[in-house]
């Protein structure tokens, strides 16, 4: 990667305090070389979690890994300071892991507000997961909170089971100088619509010394709101279960000798920072009894040299020609920019994006003055199937490979 010492990202962003930021034009040099629906498709890193909760007869057990799928697809974000690129309308993405057995189809649906279509689905039809994402992005001085808005949907065929929810919301601080890092905070709520049965899930903020950095506790609760089970971990790392009798007995214990610390110590408070608080130096304590449910693969050596991908990131814009001659010219590997930054060219990155982006005003004028709609080609607008929220669906036929009357973006 690139480094951006010499750039003041408070000279372009001091404009927008309060604001949205899906309007700005951001420089390239604080981008990392994929386009956001590459970046959605990290969700997937984890899909064994997905097979196996098919495989188990418990709806509990199957509700523990779904949550453990749930906190592992935000898991990547951990230290990816670069910001993705802004996907143009009609820009698509496709990946195939025989491997890891699923296939995935994502589409850019909307350009104001910016909303991304995925749809993934086991490769022996034991799954289907989708959903749509509109990342609303706010400024707040010393920090960018991503709001991550849209319905997540996971349904496991087998058991004729649906499960929804809604990522927790991301936000990078220290935008204006110092090291940049990264927390997750907000409730996640995941409904299992068959059972009735929920998980919610506290992803919580940092707070003051840093006690709570990136760490996630909840509870599974069947529909009269009884605690089945509760979990606990950190995104950044792994996810337990235990009884919920044992986890609130352990909480009290250390909730006591906190307090005792504090009246013997009398800490000092100071202001809220946004400095990266220092993680405890043990990571989770696990508590006696508890069942490991996730946790995260090391991420490669040479990671912090590369944008701190994971393994999983680092192949998502690769291509051959064999697949370059099956993809349809939208795939997002085609994409001149991306794949100049990926490449080290900046200057090249930087020219590209720029005339892309006016390539598609340019279109989206033509469209206005021949009052013609734009038509989504993978995807269509509807309700949730679930939960009722507005969605975007499916609409087939992409594995088909046939490929005509593509827009040309790029």
């Amino acid at each position: 990667m690139f480094s951006r010492n010499d750039f003041s990202i408070w000279s372009i962003l001091r404009k927008c305090i309060g604001m949205e930021l899906s309007k700005i034009t951001m420089p390239v040099i604080f981008n990392e070389p994929l386009s956001f629906l590459q970046r959605l498709t990290e969700y997937m890193e984890h899909t064994y979690l997905i097979h196996k909760a098919s495989s188990l007869s418990d709806p509990v057990e199957r509700m523990q890994c779904v949550a453990a799928f749930a906190v592992s697809a935000v898991a990547s974000q951990w230290e990816r300071t670069g910001k993705p690129f802004n996907p143009l309308l009609g820009e698509t993405y496709e990946l195939v892991r025989d491997d890891l057995g699923f296939r995935l189809i994502s589409e850019q649906v909307s350009h104001h507000p910016p909303i991304s279509a995925f749809h993934a689905e086991g490769l022996n039809n034991d799954f289907i997961f989708h959903g749509s994402v509109y990342p609303k992005l706010k400024f707040w001085g010393k920090s960018v909170e991503a709001e991550p808005k849209g319905t997540i949907t996971l349904e496991l065929l087998e058991h004729n089971e649906a499960y929804t929810w809604t990522n927790p919301t991301c936000c990078v601080h220290n935008i204006i100088v110092g090291k940049l890092w990264i927390e997750q905070y907000g409730n996640v709520e995941i409904t299992n619509h068959k059972t009735g049965d929920k998980c919610v899930l506290n992803f919580k903020p940092c707070g003051l010394f840093g006690k709570e950095l990136h760490k996630v506790e909840g509870y599974i609760q069947d529909k009269s709101k009884k605690k089945l089970c509760a979990l606990y971990g950190k995104w950044t790392e792994c996810l337990y279960s235990v009884d919920p009798a044992t986890c609130d007995a352990y909480k009290r214990n250390d909730k006591k000798s906190t307090e005792e610390k504090k009246n013997s110590k009398q800490m000092s408070t100071s202001e809220e920072s946004d400095e990266m608080p220092m993680p405890d130096s043990e990571s989770v304590f696990v508590i006696p009894g508890s069942v490991l449910l996730w946790r995260i693969a090391p991420r490669p050596p040479n990671s912090a040299q590369m944008y701190n991908f994971t393994s999983f990131a680092m192949i998502l814009n690769e291509v051959d020609k064999e697949m370059e001659s099956v993809i349809p010219k939208t795939d997002c590997r085609l994409r001149p920019d991306i794949r100049a930054m990926e490449n080290g060219e900046i200057d090249q990155a930087s020219e590209e994006k720029k005339r892309l982006e006016e390539k598609q005003r340019a279109a989206r004028k033509n469209r206005s003055r021949s009052e013609e709609d734009w038509r989504t080609r993978w995807f269509h607008q509807g309700p949730n199937p679930y939960n009722g929220a507005q969605d975007w669906i499916y609409s087939g036929s992409y594995w088909d490979r046939n490929y005509f009357n593509l827009p040309d973006i790029y």
